[in-house]
């Protein structure tokens, strides 16, 4: 069987998952605070006929080798946690983080999640929640008929006491970094989990500690670049094109061996 035919059903494969994650990466361009996926390629393993350096006689030695390819895999796809544009919303609990750090989400089997999907909202309770209803943490409750809700830079929230005219602090908004962002696990809703290759968060007010800030009325807008994902579509196609003619030019050879033989 021509070894080009399944070398060339490795480049297809490969280049249909490079195409998902393009049209992944496309669906996504409204998504807050998406971070683009780049899918990454590598070669698999080689047949050896004849090692660099092997004897070619009693005294001399080859130059180099006679190594045959046998195709290409997805290595990962990674996260690509470049900043998103800053969209000026103008809605008091829109929280946009500039900066590095995730905001830190409490999930209902009592797990950590991070986002950086700051499109805040109070539930029944009067907590600060995302729009899936997932508290922020640390809790914040905001107190009924309050007015001119504030939060800084650093996360302070703060509301105007209608009592005493003065701002009164409810509680602070702090951020979540990790050593390796891209290591973290994906779950969807704009939320990541913790995983080994992420490594522990280090918790700290914005604007400390290598912390980002906090925007108000603001949001992070999706980093994908549009005409970037274009030019890798393209680059895919003729890719997948080019494939495609390996396979059909191994079978014309193959067919030609069969009527002449």
């Amino acid at each position: 069987m021509q070894p080009a035919l399944w070398i060339a059903k490795t480049g297809l494969s490969a280049q249909d998952v490079k195409l998902a994650t393009i049209a992944n990466n496309l669906a996504n361009v409204s998504t807050t605070g998406f971070k683009r996926d780049e899918a990454t390629f590598q070669d698999l393993l080689y047949q050896t006929q004849f090692s660099p350096g092997g004897p070619s006689s009693s005294i001399t030695a080859l130059p180099s080798g006679l190594n045959i390819g046998t195709g290409v895999r997805i290595g990962d796809t990674k996260k690509q946690f470049t900043e998103g544009s800053i969209n000026v919303t103008s809605q008091t609990l829109d929280v946009a983080v500039n900066g590095r750090g995730f905001l830190q989400v409490l999930m209902p089997d009592g797990t950590l999640a991070y986002t950086r999907d700051g499109s805040l909202q109070i539930n029944s309770q009067g907590q600060l929640v995302t729009a899936q209803g997932y508290a922020i943490q640390p809790a914040i409750t905001i107190p009924p008929q309050v007015s001119q809700i504030t939060i800084g830079q650093d996360g302070t929230v703060s509301y105007n006491n209608p009592t005493t005219n003065l701002p009164s602090q409810i509680g602070q908004i702090t951020l979540a970094d990790f050593i390796n962002p891209q290591g973290l696990q994906a779950i969807g809703n704009n939320l990541y989990m913790e995983s080994g290759s992420s490594g522990t968060p280090v918790v700290a007010p914005g604007g400390t500690a290598g912390m980002g800030t906090l925007q108000q009325g603001a949001l992070e807008t999706s980093n994908v670049n549009i005409v970037t994902e274009m030019v890798d579509m393209i680059t895919a196609q003729r890719a997948y094109e080019m494939n495609s003619k390996v396979i059909s030019t191994a079978d014309s050879m193959m067919q030609f061996v069969t009527q002449n033989m």
